[in-house]
């Protein structure tokens, strides 16, 4: 199985710093996403930080098993985010949402942290393969609150697991062995909270992916463009 990659990421219409970041490396198999979170730069360092560490990580150690060297590299960034922010009152509580995607040997190993989400698109059909760490997540869940009553939520950007906040973290990891065609996309709430998974899987359907990943960009940023937004679209065949 060999990988093809595109990302974009954009900083919205709304904020004046962009703290997503993002890598990609077809010829590792190694494709990460982030949002990150804090006042003045707090965010910006987290997630760039996260994905470096990450990606050393996963480089450094390839004799460990794919879902255990996500979740080892996840909890690697946590612990140096958490204490650099303890060391630098300016970074103080930053954190950051992390997706991770391996690929290797047939198989992907997605590792999730906080409301940044993945998609598979196989056969024909899409789903999220995700469930995010949010509190609007948690309420749906719980019956408290219905679909109808999410885009209205106050506290619908509240995460409640973030790569940073705390010294450690519980990683979700999903696995799968591969199917050529696979398509992952992973993408910030940017995108997700402003487009559908209908609207999605039209682009992804499209031959000129990284022009399908612009088409959801800009679906975002016309119907207000509130955050950062980030894609990253991955097929294996």
């Amino acid at each position: 199985m060999k990988a093809r990659s595109f990302a974009i990421t954009d900083i919205g219409m709304k904020r004046k710093v962009n703290q997503d970041a993002f890598l990609k490396d077809d010829e590792l198999g190694i494709f990460l996403v982030a949002d990150g979170m804090g006042g003045h730069r707090g965010g910006e360092v987290a997630s760039q930080l996260a994905v470096q560490i990450i990606r050393e990580f996963c480089v450094e150690h390839r004799s460990l098993p794919a879902a255990e060297r996500i979740n080892q590299a996840v909890n690697a960034a946590c612990e140096q985010i958490f204490f650099k922010a303890a060391q630098n009152e300016d970074l103080h509580g930053m954190g950051t949402t992390i997706l991770a995607l391996l690929i290797e040997n047939g198989e992907a190993s997605l590792g999730q942290v906080g409301d940044s989400r993945g998609y598979l698109m196989s056969e024909g059909k899409i789903w999220q393969i995700t469930e995010d760490h949010s509190l609007l997540n948690e309420e749906l869940r719980s019956g408290r609150l219905v679909a109808s009553q999410a885009k209205d939520y106050q506290f619908k950007n509240v995460i409640t697991r973030s790569v940073g906040y705390e010294s450690r973290v519980a990683v979700d990891v999903y696995r799968r062995v591969l199917r050529s065609g696979d398509i992952f996309l992973l993408c910030t709430d940017g995108l997700s909270g402003l487009v559908s998974i209908d609207e999605i899987e039209k682009e992804l359907s499209k031959s000129n992916m990284h022009q399908g990943l612009q088409n959801l960009i800009d679906l975002a940023n016309s119907r207000g463009g509130d955050d950062n937004i980030t894609a990253l679209a991955c097929e294996v065949k």
